[in-house]
């Protein structure tokens, strides 16, 4: 169960479990119910997995406490948000019974629910008989809604995936004791992230004239939400002002329904006019080849002023032999090894930030060696085929029970 049709991270997570799965275990039946159309329903029915798309009522779809005391700040309040919650429980109550109907006649042994809405529907809707997972892909400690709503069902879920260990000790905090946490990395799909492939023209998907021969170009590839630290990159490339050959680019849109989470294009396009980088800054908006992207640039920056659960995209960078400049906190720490995969800086610190573009900008040596450790520890560490090996025996540990 997902709670949209779109392409984040979570989603492409959940794309590469499945393929996982129906690669090692043929013989298992794989269905996605999803909550909107996109990539992700493209995708799984494209893989041969059966898919219903089940549309979520946009107010509810709209719900969420990421934005109030959450990772994307403070937003509106927590009580503002528990009343749009109040308010929005008719639609919601509605919105699970269709779900109930749908998942009692797929009559599913097991239901793995992949994100904060689903898991607290999939406890609302799952047959009686049916084994529930939570895949966990957040901090929940920080949602002041969410983390309640967790702890109250966690009795109710049969078993926890974590993304990192860091994840699992907040689910751990947050469910005290109630719930078994498994920590399982996400993957990469290799053959797909790969150093050598197209690549896309950045400057024309951005509406940018050609640059010179000898510009570097850095990229934040990234969601627009909000803690994903698109300021901090921007006020960053103002202080490299002095550096001509450096072009940036943010390479992503807004594609999550939550009220209060994410930037839009032209919050950011208003503070790039302010800190005078307009003219070097591209905006490609969302792309669906995340991995074109990354082969175009010579530098991805992974910019989350908050901990990040595990850094998918630090991931994919790696695995496409690309040198990162990440915050390096949360999951992202269990990943990168510095001066070895990345550059890191504390979360928010545009200064220093900059300095890690800039010594990288100035070492194409240094990029190098950064790039091609980071494509061996990918391989070592993130293959897609090593998901099956660790989840298929939780699976089936649940289902025997």
């Amino acid at each position: 169960m997902n709670s949209t049709g779109f392409l984040g991270g979570a989603e492409r997570s959940l794309i590469d479990l499945m393929r996982a799965i129906r690669a090692a275990h043929p013989q298992w039946t794989l269905e996605l119910i999803a909550a909107g159309n996109g990539g992700l329903v493209e995708e799984a029915r494209a893989s041969g997995i059966n898919s219903y798309v089940l549309p979520m009522p946009a107010a509810t779809a709209r719900l969420g406490d990421a934005g109030a005391g959450g990772p994307a700040g403070r937003q509106f309040s927590a009580f503002g948000a528990a009343g749009k919650l109040f308010l929005s429980m008719p639609r919601l109550a509605a919105y699970a019974r269709e779900l109930r109907a749908l998942m009692v006649a797929r009559k599913p042994d097991l239901v793995h629910s992949n994100g904060l809405k689903t898991d607290l529907l999939a406890v609302w809707a799952s047959p009686p008989r049916s084994k529930l997972i939570w895949h966990i892909h957040d901090y929940v400690s920080c949602r002041p809604l969410m983390s309640r709503l967790l702890r109250l069902h966690a009795r109710r879920c049969d078993t926890a995936i974590a993304n990192s260990r860091s994840v699992a000790r907040d689910v751990g905090s947050v469910c005290h004791g109630r719930l078994k946490v498994h920590t399982v990395y996400n993957a990469v799909d290799l053959e797909a992230f790969t150093p050598v492939g197209p690549k896309l023209d950045l400057d024309a998907l951005s509406g940018l004239p050609p640059a010179p021969a000898d510009t570097v170009r850095v990229g934040l590839v990234a969601t627009m939400a909000r803690w994903k630290g698109h300021e901090v990159f921007l006020h960053a490339l103002a202080a490299l002002a002095s550096r001509a050959s450096i072009r940036g680019y943010i390479v992503g849109g807004p594609i999550y329904e939550t009220h209060g989470s994410q930037y839009n294009l032209d919050e950011l396009r208003g503070l790039a006019r302010q800190l005078h980088v307009a003219d070097r800054l591209g905006f490609t908006g969302f792309v669906k080849d995340s991995a074109a992207a990354m082969r175009a640039l010579d530098v991805v920056v992974h910019a989350s002023t908050q901990p990040e659960p595990f850094g998918l995209v630090v991931a994919e960078a790696m695995a496409c032999g690309k040198p990162i400049v990440t915050s390096g906190v949360g999951g992202v720490a269990e990943i990168i090894a510095e001066n070895s995969t990345a550059l890191s800086h504390p979360p928010s610190d545009a200064i220093a930030m900059a300095g890690c573009i800039a010594r990288l900008a100035g070492d194409f040596d240094l990029r190098t060696k950064l790039g091609d450790e980071g494509r061996r520890q990918a391989q070592a560490r993130f293959d897609r085929l090593r998901l099956a090996h660790d989840l298929a025996p939780i699976y089936e540990s649940l289902t025997a029970a």
